[in-house]
């Protein structure tokens, strides 16, 4: 059975173009854009103010293209994209798009790196991108430096990023530099793209996490984001339409490298004309200061900033945050209590969530503001159909059932750059064509108002076999997010010799409970667990507390970390014997 958006979504007003740039999508008021004359400053850093206006941004974009061919020797009809990559290795800045954009204007590619990853996996990532040129930043300089050397990219082919409170190092260009070099250069000839090329060709390549090995790349068309922007603004029209939202001002903090900041955020927003207040990082009082000072109305976020949010309820009440209206929450599943926390200290916000994947250039499902049903990651998109098949390949019909989500639409990625064995274990063709393998176990349900919703269960590679039961960990982990000894946590499985596996929790305490013994807080959390869930979710494994729990940048809980953790443990325990 195929699940297709509810009624009320509208469709495409017309196909996701596929013969431009993402750049050339963002400046045509013909492709459906926010009107210029109408569109808030794109980017304002959230820190010094310092912003441009849609024009200026247009400008800076061009401007570094025309430094970047003449440095790099790049024409924009010439040679393939492959020979015209870069490296962006960067927090948040208000010319993080810019950049990308200037190497779109000649036809290349861009390569966004996690600021989080260490030398060898930048490495990794430069060599096997093709990357020639790399845009970093002074804090992570030192990085940058080691990988570049190691992929071979020059320090003369490193440029600097401006961040906030950052004086640029000496022998570094910066944009800035590129861009008044750019000011005295001819203007570049216009792009020859054939039919279909924007389908085709790689606009960007973003890299999975992966649940172990070294990250995937995943080949993004410049159709895909165009899809993906059209999809998620049109799906938001309804309720921005009857909220009487014409532009507002939304939060920047999700990394511009990460498939949801740099889709959700950085183009889908703009797009419409929205300002993005950038952030380089989540610092508490930065963060709110920011939402006090530029009265934003709209927070995308991730789990652990709501988690954040509710251990900070006294700092919280010291600014004026009245301005919120929405907070969407994608990256990882948000479990109820925590939601019902944050809604109980700022009953006036309302919460929606979404899901999406690098693979799918971002949103899948999303929350309308006027069909909130908590729990749930919201109802498909325009032009996104969904299948759930059962563990042995069988289509699943019924609501409330769970199974694998198959997904199809325009904005589902080209496959994994060189990885012919990863692209075709991804994706399956049957009668209805090409469907894209999420690994996630969903099940679909319907709204109080008889919408049809997604409900993410858990990644399937993630689900803990009990003795024949399934047990989520998402779900343990949103229940002990609810007792106050628990500050921050995650579950993973452990092998048992009774029942096969069992699930294990790691502890982040709150400070009201520093002053107890460790045991007698672990046998508080197990009977917790044993007074709300069935047998089969009890932690066998046990209680074990740990500083902090590993996470992605997005938020994601890196759970691989924390099983090896749990196997060096082991054999230690082992040794001793």
């Amino acid at each position: 059975m195929v699940f297709y958006p509810p009624a009320w979504v509208p469709k495409l007003p017309f196909d996701p173009p596929d013969s431009i740039t993402i750049g050339d999508f963002m400046r045509s008021e013909e492709t459906g854009r926010h009107p210029i004359a109408k569109s808030r400053n794109p980017f304002t850093c959230g820190i010094t103010g310092k912003t441009y206006t849609t024009a200026e941004s247009f400008e800076r974009v061009n401007l570094l293209a025309k430094a970047l061919s003449k440095t790099m020797g790049w024409e924009p009809n010439a040679d393939s994209p492959w020979d015209k990559v870069i490296g962006v290795f960067s927090f948040n800045t208000i010319d993080y798009l810019s950049v990308m954009f200037a190497v779109h204007r000649l036809s290349g590619i861009a390569s966004p790196a996690n600021v989080a990853c260490s030398a060898s996996e930048l490495e990794h990532q430069l060599k096997s991108s093709g990357a020639k040129v790399l845009f970093t930043c002074v804090p992570v300089l030192e990085t940058a430096l080691a990988a570049a050397k190691g992929a071979g990219i020059p320090e003369d082919k490193i440029f600097l990023m401006d961040l906030p409170h950052h004086a640029p190092k000496p022998h570094f260009k910066t944009v800035d530099d590129l861009i008044q070099e750019g000011r005295s250069l001819p203007d570049l000839e216009p792009l020859r793209w054939s039919k279909g090329q924007g389908a085709r060709q790689v606009a960007f390549l973003c890299y999975s996490s992966g649940t172990s090995g070294l990250p995937k790349a995943v080949m993004i068309s410049h159709r895909n984001v165009i899809a993906n922007a059209m999809q998620y603004c049109v799906f938001e029209s309804v309720h921005r339409k009857k909220l009487g939202i014409d532009t507002q001002v939304e939060l920047g903090i999700l990394p511009f490298s990460h498939i949801y900041g740099l889709v959700v955020v950085a183009v889908s927003a703009t797009w419409r004309g929205d300002e993005i207040i950038v952030l380089p990082r989540f610092e508490l009082n930065q963060f709110l200061q920011a939402i006090e000072k530029f009265k934003i109305n709209h927070l995308p976020l991730v789990p652990p900033i709501i988690v954040r949010l509710l251990s900070s309820r006294e700092i919280c009440k010291k600014y004026d945050l009245s301005s919120v209206r929405f907070i969407f929450v994608g990256a990882a599943p948000t479990g109820k209590e925590t939601v019902e926390g944050l809604l109980r200290l700022f009953p006036k916000w309302t919460l929606g969530q979404g899901y999406g994947l690098t693979e799918t250039s971002t949103v899948v499902c999303s929350t309308s503001e006027l069909d909130v049903e908590q729990g749930t990651s919201g109802s498909l998109l325009p032009s996104t159909r969904a299948k759930l098949v059962s563990p042995d390949g069988q289509e699943i019909t019924a609501y409330n059932t769970p199974g694998e989500l198959l997904v199809q639409g325009p904005s589902v990625v080209l496959g994994y750059l060189n990885n012919e064995k990863a692209t075709s274990e991804a994706f399956i063709f049957d009668e209805d064509g090409r469907w894209l393998r999420t690994g996630d176990e969903v099940m679909v349900t319907k709204s109080a108002s008889g919408n049809e919703h997604l409900t993410i269960v858990d990644r399937l590679k993630e689900l803990i076999k009990v003795k024949g039961h399934q047990v989520a960990p998402a779900e343990l982990e949103a229940h002990l997010l609810s007792h106050p000894a628990v500050d921050d946590c995650a579950v993973i499985s452990v092998p048992d010799d009774r029942d096969g596996e069992v699930p294990k929790a790691f502890v982040v305490t709150s400070a009201e409970v520093s002053s107890r013994k460790d045991e007698d807080i672990a046998a508080e959390i197990l009977k917790f667990v044993q007074d709300h869930k069935a047998h089969y979710k009890w932690l066998k494994g046990g209680v074990e507390f740990i500083d902090v729990i590993p996470k992605s940048p997005s938020g994601k809980i890196l759970r691989r970390l924390l099983r090896d953790r749990e196997r060096e443990a082991r054999r230690a325990k082992v040794s001793k014997i």
